[in-house]
């Protein structure tokens, strides 16, 4: 579980009523609408507004794989703080982790995800190596450095 501190970006978010069901709960299909949120708002932090940013170095980005671990519900009107962070860095793919906090509760996540992204180039859409401008940014974005440079590489 990564601490509330670890997070440098922190997005406020109020649940809608249309994003809960029956019981008021959030459903369970929107937290990875709310991890895409956290996502885009990350790469506009770092610099690099999506798509237009990734399109004029020739990149872009899929995801291959989303890991949600639910620990406790969002309910109708919670004020969140939705987290993001780069975990790590592979030679074509990066872990974004995601926290769910509730706000002024950040002594646990609501929910945690996890999405492996892979760099590809947009023509071809083949994987590609991570370029060193989003590298860069990155590195200087987080408070530590991302995990193994080469330690997570889902191609």
């Amino acid at each position: 579980m990564t601490p509330y501190e670890k997070y440098r970006l922190r997005i406020p978010l109020r649940v809608r009523w249309a994003e809960v069901d029956l019981q008021g709960v959030v459903f369970n299909g929107n937290y990875l609408t709310y991890c895409d949120v956290c996502v885009t708002e990350y790469w506009r932090a770092i610099g690099m507004p999506y798509p237009a940013a990734f399109l004029e170095i020739g990149s872009d980005m899929f995801v291959r794989k989303a890991t949600l671990e639910y620990h406790a519900a969002a309910v109708f009107d919670d004020e969140l703080e939705v987290c993001g962070r780069t975990g790590r860095l592979g030679r074509t793919s990066l872990v974004f982790q995601v926290g769910m906090f509730r706000r002024g509760s950040t002594d646990s996540a609501l929910i945690e995800g996890e999405l492996v992204y892979v760099n590809v180039d947009p023509s071809t859409r083949a994987t590609r190596p991570l370029p060193e401008a989003l590298r860069q940014r990155i590195r200087e974005f987080e408070p530590r450095s991302p995990e193994g440079e080469r330690a997570h590489d889902a191609s």
